[in-house]
């Protein structure tokens, strides 16, 4: 450990207030800059990566790998990310992590490091199998059990801290209104603002019991939006009562359950700030609101600086530091770190941020460190690893939990359950998106095999996300020969080609089932199929369920934690929020 950390430690081997104040006193100006970025970095390894990899360090850091970048920049953060080769594996990613942790506490004055990552399950995930891969928020918000959140969180929490991974930027708080959303949609627990509440503090409590920070996020509410905050600057147009009614109920309940971190959004909210500038950067949001007015005084973080959505009005030199003048404490992944973090020494030196700004951000930081224990034990056990991610009890947690969440949305002439001995063979048709991270994948593999091993002989036949005429036709030829039909479908609109392989199937005669794999609003466009599910996550827990529900070895439970409004009138609800059928002489899941 190195010197600074050390003379942090009391006698009970905890940071307290007094030693970090004391750990504060003696960092220089620059220790203290970095404290406040988290910053990606390519490579499987701290000191040894793939030369691809430290070719990406040169060219966009100018760091050649994780030991480089704490060098130069002292950064307090890493954020891990799939397509970086930060998580090929549980062992590579312990082993980087303490890599990490060695390299900066080998420094002079060396500080633990806090790894993070985007682990939020369903679409978003950076740690995949052999990892534990659970459902993901709309699906748990289907399930509606606050136990569940909260064991989802427990167990996610204890495999990351097993890797290393001390912050997780999960749960999303935003509650979903928008059926047109497409950054946040599925990743949010639903669209009624006392239930995602009751959720997400649930979930923050999973996670933090496990000594991992959760972080909620995107404040001030990232729900009603038609735009994606990576490409473009959304505007939520809510009046000051209205948010207060519905975005803000779920960030109020996770400060009420003490969350570590809550995340801005690059957003505008013209009620809470009429300047024109996103929310990360706001004065008035960051500071007036969440500070001042819900009273949160933990650890705020922005979302990703090169986000289109935070650069739009400004420079990247400008954006850090206008954040820091807003209230934010943690700069995430900036575009170029040597801009953003001379912008911010400059802003310093030059008198437009004090020190004493900088002081009180970077202690929120040394704060959290000591709370997770990272004084203490900066370094996970790599010879641990198995015994506590990816363990068969996790796994069948993660199949119990989404066995809860599968939505029967219909089933016209009760179509389900289906059985292997009156429809044993069976056609899995549909798109097959890219898979989240560490899932096996494709989905119409993955269902097909779940289910056979079920009983079924099934064929699988991807169609993809726009099936030509060509793919159609073979989908309905293969069509002859089973009994019936399994189709996924993904983000369905009124003129897809995937409707157009749907009613075709449908025409058929034989019994279609559709499996709308990511947003239950495909619902709306399917008028004429018999029997609907809705999954949330076309990822492999949630599949094998749906298996299990089609077969009738699970009861469908799941509820719509969004209503489904109709495709031809989008103010007319085709379906409520809450609503669920179930199987009449079911077995007992």
């Amino acid at each position: 450990m190195g010197a600074a950390a050390s003379l942090a430690v009391t006698g009970t081997a905890r940071a307290d207030e007094r030693g970090l104040r004391s750990l504060l006193g003696r960092m220089t100006l620059p220790e203290k800059v970095g404290q406040l970025f988290v910053m990606r970095v390519y490579g499987h390894s701290a000191t040894a990566p793939d030369q691809a990899d430290i070719d990406a360090n040169l060219s966009e850091i100018g760091v050649r790998d994780a030991a480089e970048l704490i060098a130069e920049y002292h950064v307090g953060g890493i954020i891990y990310f799939t397509w970086a080769h930060n998580t090929r594996d549980p062992h590579q990613i312990a082993a980087l992590s303490n890599g990490i942790q060695r390299a900066s506490l080998s420094r002079p004055r060396g500080l633990p490091v806090l790894i993070s990552t985007d682990q939020e399950h369903g679409a978003v995930a950076r740690v995949g199998a052999p990892a534990t891969m659970l459902p993901g928020a709309m699906a748990v918000g289907a399930g509606g059990s606050r136990a569940d959140a909260r064991t989802l969180g427990r167990v996610s929490g204890r495999e990351l801290r097993a890797l290393g991974i001390r912050q997780d930027y999960a749960p999303v708080a935003d509650v979903n209104v928008n059926p047109a959303n497409p950054v946040i949609g599925v990743r949010s627990f639903g669209s009624d603002p006392d239930a995602v509440a009751a959720l997400v503090a649930a979930e923050v409590a999973g996670y933090q019991r496990s000594a991992v920070a959760a972080t909620a996020k995107h404040f001030p509410g990232h729900g009603d939006t038609a735009v994606d905050s990576h490409f473009g600057f959304p505007v939520i147009t809510h009046s000051r009562a209205l948010w207060s009614t519905l975005d803000a109920v779920p960030f109020r309940a996770a400060i009420r359950a003490g969350v570590d971190s809550i995340m801005t959004g690059h957003l505008m909210v013209p009620a809470l700030d009429g300047s024109g500038d996103p929310a990360t950067l706001s004065h008035p949001i960051v500071t007036g609101v969440l500070r001042g007015e819900l009273g949160y005084d933990g650890l705020v973080v922005t979302d990703s600086l090169g986000m289109e959505g935070v650069r739009t009005k400004y420079g990247d030199d400008r954006v850090p530091v206008l954040a820091l003048k807003a209230g934010v404490d943690q700069l995430l992944n900036p575009p170029s770190l040597e801009i953003a973090w001379n912008a911010v020494l400059k802003a310093v030196e030059d008198g437009e941020l004090t020190e004493a700004r900088i002081d009180a951000s970077v202690l929120r930081v040394l704060r959290l460190k000591s709370r997770l224990g990272l004084f203490d034990e900066p370094y996970v056990a790599e010879d641990e690893v198995d015994l506590f991610v990816g363990t068969r009890a996790h796994r069948a947690t993660a199949d119990r939990i989404a066995e809860r969440t599968t939505t029967l949305l219909a089933n016209e002439g009760g179509v389900l359950p289906l059985s292997p001995r009156t429809h044993r063979r069976l056609l899995v048709a549909g798109p097959d998106p890219a898979s989240p991270s560490g899932t096996t994948g494709p989905p119409t593999s993955v269902l097909a095999a779940a289910l056979t091993r079920l009983g079924f002989t099934a064929t699988a036949r991807p169609t993809g996300t726009t099936p030509s005429a060509a793919d159609i036709a073979a989908a309905v030829a293969a069509a002859r020969d089973v009994d019936a039909i399994v189709v996924g479908t993904y983000n369905l609109t009124a003129d897809s080609t995937q409707k157009t392989l749907v009613e075709r199937l449908t025409a058929t005669g034989k019994p279609v089932v559709a499996v709308a794999i990511r947003n239950p609003y495909d619902l709306a466009h399917l008028p004429g199929v018999p029997a609907v599910l809705a999954t949330y996550s076309w990822t492999d827990v949630e599949l094998r369920a749906a298996a299990r529900v089609i077969a009738g070895l699970a009861r469908p439970r799941g509820r719509l934690p969004v209503p489904v409004p109709a495709a031809d009138d989008p103010t007319r609800v085709l379906r409520p929020l809450g609503y669920g059928l179930s199987y009449r002489n079911g077995p007992t899941a």
